[in-house]
């Protein structure tokens, strides 16, 4: 008889644009796994909340643990609410991926705010968290860790690319997994929304007002993480030290630096995949709303299908795939692939904090 899983997963991401909850079912039949989102959920970030979140790396360590049980008891609390606002009566566990405040895998460190602990105390669940530090650990980047659910979730598309506060992508070479991040995306462009009193470039409206500027364009594409071949990861650090002081530098107008960011973002994900097969790609992430950003990666990358799914997947695809990262870790199979993050070996990555 297959088994059943009820999970709820947790994600924050980058961009800072709130928590996502879903509360899926994984089932594994003869090796294959189906999946179903029951239901979700987004809870935005106040302005405090926001502020603390954005500060959180310049914190003494005291105060930087304190906001980690902090904000470890706020997860819980909001997974207590959501399990009762949904009716939710079976949950074999929750798994939550927690707010990346650092991420810098050639020092060996990385560190996802919210106390599993606290989450566990605070809605009364067992919970899998810290998912990245055992493949950091092992010389790996920690990073990405949603490929193993694309080539087990969704192995009807050749290419899986999620747009969040980073670009990433994930597909099959020569029989093994290969995914990287390729570039930043809402991270930069709320950033330059922001400039203009939005939180986001809806529907890339304002950079398609825009004007790409050349020479900006010709300095963000040299930047050497580029030309660096996988696996590689990137975090919020390198765009505070190597993409913004570019972008600032420019006396150009915030339209025209949204408009050459995002012809930036399509190049260099079109670039990704330039030699490849040709093959269906499955696009989500906040990203996938930007029309205009889809309309420049149609044009750059005509031999690819591009598909948008439903609004659950494209909102809670991470969400989905951090519940599977956690069945996976619960049923002790491997959950991180060496092939992506160039760590030592595969691994089961994720602390279980069991009530």
């Amino acid at each position: 008889m297959a088994k059943q899983y009820h999970v709820i997963g947790l994600m924050s991401g980058t961009s800072l644009d709130g928590l996502d909850m879903a509360y899926c079912t994984f089932i594994e039949k003869k090796g294959k796994w189906t999946f179903s989102i029951k239901s979700a959920a987004m809870v935005d970030y106040d302005n405090k909340r926001l502020k603390k979140l954005q500060n959180a790396p310049n914190l003494s360590g005291n105060e930087l643990l304190l906001l980690h049980n902090e904000y470890g008891k706020y997860l819980g609390e909001q997974v207590a609410r959501f399990i009762k606002a949904k009716g939710i009566k079976e949950l074999d566990f929750v798994a939550s991926h927690g707010h990346t405040i650092f991420h810098q895998p050639e020092k060996k460190i990385t560190f996802q705010l919210g106390n599993g602990a606290a989450i566990s105390a605070a809605c009364n669940q067992t919970v899998i968290n810290d998912f990245r530090s055992l493949d950091v650990a092992l010389s790996g980047q920690g990073a990405p860790l949603v490929p193993i659910g694309d080539k087990l979730l969704f192995s009807e598309y050749e290419y899986c690319i999620n747009l969040g506060g980073f670009a990433n992508i994930s597909y099959d070479k020569n029989g093994k997994r290969i995914a990287f991040d390729i570039g930043p995306v809402n991270i930069v462009l709320n950033y330059l929304a922001e400039l203009l009193g939005k939180h986001y470039d809806k529907n890339g409206l304002l950079a398609a007002k825009g004007k790409a500027d050349k020479n900006l364009l010709n300095k963000l594409n040299k930047l050497s993480y580029y030309a660096s071949a996988p696996p590689k990861s990137l975090g919020r650090e390198w765009v505070e030290n190597e993409f913004l002081p570019i972008v600032n530098k420019t006396k150009l107008s915030a339209e025209d630096k949204l408009a050459t960011v995002t012809e930036h973002i399509a190049e260099q994900i079109a670039q990704s995949i330039k030699n490849q097969p040709k093959g269906k790609i499955l696009l989500t992430g906040g990203g996938a709303y930007n029309k205009y950003l889809v309309k420049l990666l149609q044009a750059k990358m005509p031999k690819h299908k591009i598909v948008i799914p439903a609004d659950e997947i494209i909102k809670y695809k991470e969400a989905l795939v951090f519940a599977f990262l956690g069945v996976l870790r619960y049923t002790g199979k491997d959950n991180c692939l060496s092939s992506v993050t160039g760590a030592d070996r595969n691994n089961k990555g994720g602390t279980i904090w069991s009530l």
